[in-house]
Protein backbone atom coordinates (compact mmCIF):
# COMPACT_ATOMS: atom_id res chain seq x y z
CA UNK A 1 0.00 0.00 0.00
CA UNK A 2 1.57 3.72 -0.94
CA UNK A 3 1.47 6.32 1.68
CA UNK A 4 -0.50 9.02 0.60
CA UNK A 5 1.51 12.31 0.05
CA UNK A 6 0.47 15.88 0.28
CA UNK A 7 2.37 17.20 -2.15
CA UNK A 8 0.67 14.86 -4.86
CA UNK A 9 -3.10 15.54 -3.38
CA UNK A 10 -2.74 19.43 -3.44
CA UNK A 11 -0.25 18.84 -6.76
CA UNK A 12 -1.76 22.34 -8.97
CA UNK A 13 -4.13 23.07 -6.49
CA UNK A 14 -3.46 26.85 -4.55
CA UNK A 15 -2.18 26.38 -0.87
CA UNK A 16 -4.25 29.19 0.02
CA UNK A 17 -7.56 27.47 -0.59
CA UNK A 18 -7.29 24.51 1.32
CA UNK A 19 -5.60 22.88 4.67
CA UNK A 20 -4.45 19.28 4.52
CA UNK A 21 -4.23 16.52 7.45
CA UNK A 22 -3.34 12.99 7.18
CA UNK A 23 -3.85 10.16 9.85
CA UNK A 24 -2.43 6.97 10.11
CA UNK A 25 -6.18 6.06 12.31
CA UNK A 26 -8.20 8.53 13.52
CA UNK A 27 -11.78 7.30 14.88
CA UNK A 28 -13.98 9.05 11.60
CA UNK A 29 -12.52 12.21 9.22
CA UNK A 30 -15.92 13.73 9.42
CA UNK A 31 -15.59 14.16 13.30
CA UNK A 32 -12.48 15.06 12.93
CA UNK A 33 -13.95 18.03 10.82
CA UNK A 34 -16.25 19.25 13.98
CA UNK A 35 -13.11 19.69 16.19
CA UNK A 36 -10.50 21.37 13.93
CA UNK A 37 -10.21 25.00 13.25
CA UNK A 38 -10.99 26.04 9.39
CA UNK A 39 -8.83 29.08 8.48
CA UNK A 40 -8.72 28.40 4.73
CA UNK A 41 -11.86 28.36 2.30
CA UNK A 42 -11.77 24.35 2.89
CA UNK A 43 -10.16 21.86 5.08
CA UNK A 44 -9.25 18.31 3.99
CA UNK A 45 -8.83 15.62 6.33
CA UNK A 46 -7.81 12.11 5.45
CA UNK A 47 -7.28 8.81 7.01
CA UNK A 48 -5.85 5.63 6.47
CA UNK A 49 -7.70 3.80 8.95
CA UNK A 50 -11.25 5.29 10.90
CA UNK A 51 -12.25 3.13 14.07
CA UNK A 52 -15.88 4.40 14.17
CA UNK A 53 -16.32 5.27 10.40
CA UNK A 54 -19.76 6.29 9.97
CA UNK A 55 -22.31 5.78 6.54
CA UNK A 56 -25.73 7.85 6.07
CA UNK A 57 -28.84 7.09 8.86
CA UNK A 58 -26.08 5.99 11.70
CA UNK A 59 -24.94 3.05 9.61
CA UNK A 60 -20.83 1.85 9.88
CA UNK A 61 -18.60 2.24 7.01
CA UNK A 62 -16.16 -0.31 7.27
CA UNK A 63 -12.61 1.33 7.25
CA UNK A 64 -9.90 -1.18 7.32
CA UNK A 65 -6.29 0.49 6.32
CA UNK A 66 -6.11 -1.41 2.86
CA UNK A 67 -5.65 1.25 0.94
CA UNK A 68 -9.14 2.81 0.62
CA UNK A 69 -10.68 6.64 0.69
CA UNK A 70 -11.40 7.73 3.34
CA UNK A 71 -11.63 11.96 3.27
CA UNK A 72 -13.68 14.43 4.71
CA UNK A 73 -13.88 18.17 2.81
CA UNK A 74 -15.06 21.01 5.55
CA UNK A 75 -16.18 24.56 4.70
CA UNK A 76 -17.12 27.40 6.44
CA UNK A 77 -20.34 28.37 4.58
CA UNK A 78 -23.61 26.68 3.90
CA UNK A 79 -24.55 25.58 0.47
CA UNK A 80 -28.15 26.78 0.91
CA UNK A 81 -30.83 24.79 -0.76
CA UNK A 82 -28.84 22.34 -3.09
CA UNK A 83 -28.87 18.51 -2.59
CA UNK A 84 -25.23 18.05 -1.75
CA UNK A 85 -25.20 14.29 -1.32
CA UNK A 86 -26.35 14.04 -4.86
CA UNK A 87 -23.65 16.97 -6.12
CA UNK A 88 -20.81 15.33 -4.71
CA UNK A 89 -22.14 11.75 -6.20
CA UNK A 90 -21.56 13.61 -9.43
CA UNK A 91 -18.61 15.23 -8.50
CA UNK A 92 -16.80 12.01 -7.33
CA UNK A 93 -18.25 10.38 -10.60
CA UNK A 94 -16.52 12.74 -13.23
CA UNK A 95 -13.35 12.31 -11.06
CA UNK A 96 -13.38 8.69 -11.19
CA UNK A 97 -14.22 7.72 -14.71
CA UNK A 98 -11.24 9.14 -15.99
CA UNK A 99 -9.31 5.83 -14.37
CA UNK A 100 -11.33 3.77 -16.25
CA UNK A 101 -10.75 1.89 -19.29
CA UNK A 102 -13.93 0.26 -19.53
CA UNK A 103 -17.76 0.41 -17.66
CA UNK A 104 -19.39 3.03 -15.74
CA UNK A 105 -19.16 4.85 -12.51
CA UNK A 106 -23.06 4.74 -11.55
CA UNK A 107 -24.85 6.48 -8.96
CA UNK A 108 -27.70 5.44 -6.50
CA UNK A 109 -30.09 7.77 -4.96
CA UNK A 110 -29.26 9.53 -2.69
CA UNK A 111 -25.22 9.03 -1.75
CA UNK A 112 -24.39 5.51 -2.96
CA UNK A 113 -21.51 5.08 -5.57
CA UNK A 114 -21.72 1.80 -7.93
CA UNK A 115 -19.33 -0.20 -9.66
CA UNK A 116 -21.16 -3.45 -11.58
CA UNK A 117 -24.54 -2.80 -9.63
CA UNK A 118 -22.83 -3.11 -6.46
CA UNK A 119 -22.15 -0.65 -3.66
CA UNK A 120 -18.24 1.16 -4.18
CA UNK A 121 -18.47 3.97 -1.89
CA UNK A 122 -20.70 6.48 -0.69
CA UNK A 123 -21.30 10.80 0.50
CA UNK A 124 -21.81 11.47 3.77
CA UNK A 125 -22.81 14.77 3.80
CA UNK A 126 -23.19 16.53 7.66
CA UNK A 127 -23.98 20.26 9.01
CA UNK A 128 -22.14 21.29 12.39
CA UNK A 129 -23.08 25.15 14.12
CA UNK A 130 -19.93 26.56 15.84
CA UNK A 131 -20.55 29.45 17.30
CA UNK A 132 -21.98 31.84 14.42
CA UNK A 133 -20.24 29.89 11.98
CA UNK A 134 -22.05 27.17 9.92
CA UNK A 135 -19.85 24.24 8.88
CA UNK A 136 -20.78 21.91 5.97
CA UNK A 137 -18.83 18.55 6.24
CA UNK A 138 -18.96 16.30 3.17
CA UNK A 139 -17.29 12.71 4.06
CA UNK A 140 -16.49 10.41 1.19
CA UNK A 141 -15.49 6.99 1.08
CA UNK A 142 -14.43 4.73 -1.62
CA UNK A 143 -13.36 1.22 -1.76
CA UNK A 144 -10.32 0.45 -3.53
CA UNK A 145 -8.63 -2.56 -1.98
CA UNK A 146 -10.99 -3.99 1.04
CA UNK A 147 -10.10 -7.27 2.05
CA UNK A 148 -13.71 -7.93 3.25
CA UNK A 149 -16.71 -7.93 0.95
CA UNK A 150 -20.37 -8.20 1.68
CA UNK A 151 -23.04 -9.53 -1.01
CA UNK A 152 -24.17 -5.53 -1.89
CA UNK A 153 -20.49 -3.61 -2.35
CA UNK A 154 -17.39 -4.20 -3.99
CA UNK A 155 -14.38 -2.26 -4.25
CA UNK A 156 -12.06 -0.95 -7.28
CA UNK A 157 -9.11 -3.70 -6.68
CA UNK A 158 -9.24 -4.88 -10.34
CA UNK A 159 -8.39 -1.65 -11.49
CA UNK A 160 -4.87 -0.97 -9.45
CA UNK A 161 -6.43 2.44 -8.69
CA UNK A 162 -4.74 2.03 -5.11
CA UNK A 163 -1.27 2.59 -6.64
CA UNK A 164 -2.86 6.12 -7.69
CA UNK A 165 -5.04 7.45 -4.49
CA UNK A 166 -3.23 10.45 -4.36
CA UNK A 167 -4.15 11.54 -7.53
CA UNK A 168 -7.74 10.18 -7.67
CA UNK A 169 -7.73 12.27 -4.32
CA UNK A 170 -6.33 15.37 -6.89
CA UNK A 171 -9.10 14.35 -9.44
CA UNK A 172 -11.52 14.74 -6.49
CA UNK A 173 -10.71 18.33 -5.14
CA UNK A 174 -9.97 19.60 -8.30
CA UNK A 175 -14.01 18.74 -9.10
CA UNK A 176 -15.11 20.28 -5.88
CA UNK A 177 -12.82 23.60 -6.68
CA UNK A 178 -14.20 23.64 -9.85
CA UNK A 179 -18.09 23.31 -8.33
CA UNK A 180 -17.47 25.97 -5.75
CA UNK A 181 -15.87 28.44 -8.41
CA UNK A 182 -18.19 28.01 -11.20
CA UNK A 183 -21.29 25.65 -9.58
CA UNK A 184 -22.86 22.68 -11.54
CA UNK A 185 -25.77 24.07 -13.29
CA UNK A 186 -26.25 20.95 -15.26
CA UNK A 187 -26.12 18.90 -12.06
CA UNK A 188 -29.51 16.82 -12.13
CA UNK A 189 -28.86 15.92 -16.33
CA UNK A 190 -25.92 14.79 -14.96
CA UNK A 191 -26.62 12.77 -11.82
CA UNK A 192 -29.71 10.89 -13.74
CA UNK A 193 -27.29 10.19 -17.14
CA UNK A 194 -25.22 8.68 -14.08
CA UNK A 195 -28.18 6.91 -11.89
CA UNK A 196 -28.48 3.40 -12.26
CA UNK A 197 -32.18 2.85 -12.03
CA UNK A 198 -33.70 5.57 -13.95
CA UNK A 199 -36.75 4.03 -15.47
CA UNK A 200 -36.73 0.83 -12.76
CA UNK A 201 -39.34 -0.20 -10.43
CA UNK A 202 -38.47 0.83 -6.88
CA UNK A 203 -39.36 0.27 -3.19
CA UNK A 204 -39.20 3.57 -0.86
CA UNK A 205 -38.72 2.58 2.40
CA UNK A 206 -39.19 4.31 5.71
CA UNK A 207 -37.63 2.85 9.34
CA UNK A 208 -37.26 -0.46 7.20
CA UNK A 209 -40.77 -0.36 6.35
CA UNK A 210 -41.60 0.00 2.86
CA UNK A 211 -43.92 3.43 2.12
CA UNK A 212 -44.43 3.53 -1.68
CA UNK A 213 -43.10 1.58 -4.48
CA UNK A 214 -43.41 2.57 -8.38
CA UNK A 215 -41.34 3.88 -11.53
CA UNK A 216 -38.70 5.52 -10.58
CA UNK A 217 -38.19 8.38 -13.20
CA UNK A 218 -35.80 11.24 -11.98
CA UNK A 219 -34.84 13.60 -9.54
CA UNK A 220 -35.98 17.49 -8.76
CA UNK A 221 -34.15 20.60 -8.12
CA UNK A 222 -33.83 20.03 -4.28
CA UNK A 223 -32.85 16.62 -5.12
CA UNK A 224 -35.67 14.67 -4.02
CA UNK A 225 -37.27 11.47 -6.36
CA UNK A 226 -39.50 11.36 -8.67
CA UNK A 227 -42.27 8.62 -9.42
CA UNK A 228 -45.09 7.01 -10.70
CA UNK A 229 -46.46 5.35 -7.75
CA UNK A 230 -48.50 2.00 -8.41
CA UNK A 231 -50.82 2.28 -6.17
CA UNK A 232 -52.29 5.81 -7.68
CA UNK A 233 -50.54 6.31 -10.95
CA UNK A 234 -49.51 9.60 -9.92
CA UNK A 235 -46.83 11.54 -9.89
CA UNK A 236 -44.92 11.58 -6.31
CA UNK A 237 -42.01 13.05 -4.59
CA UNK A 238 -40.13 12.11 -2.02
CA UNK A 239 -36.93 13.97 -0.53
CA UNK A 240 -36.30 11.21 2.45
CA UNK A 241 -36.12 7.71 2.87
CA UNK A 242 -34.26 4.28 1.23
CA UNK A 243 -34.92 2.84 -1.82
CA UNK A 244 -34.60 -0.63 -3.21
CA UNK A 245 -34.11 -2.37 -6.50
CA UNK A 246 -34.57 -5.56 -8.10
CA UNK A 247 -31.24 -6.93 -9.56
CA UNK A 248 -28.89 -4.29 -7.70
CA UNK A 249 -27.87 -5.49 -4.36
Amino acid sequence: MNKLNKDKILQKISSKRINIDLFEEIDSTNEECKRISITKEMHLVIAENQTQGKGRLGKVWSSPASGNIYMSLAFKKSFLDIPLSLIAGVLCQKAIEPFLKENRIGLKWPNDIIYLKKKVGGILVEKEIMGKDEITIIGIGINLNHPKKESWWTDLSQLNLSLDRDMLINSILVEFIRFCDDGLKTWVDDWEKACIHINSEINIKHQDKIIDSGKFIGINMKGGLKIISNSSGQLKEYGYGEISIDGVY
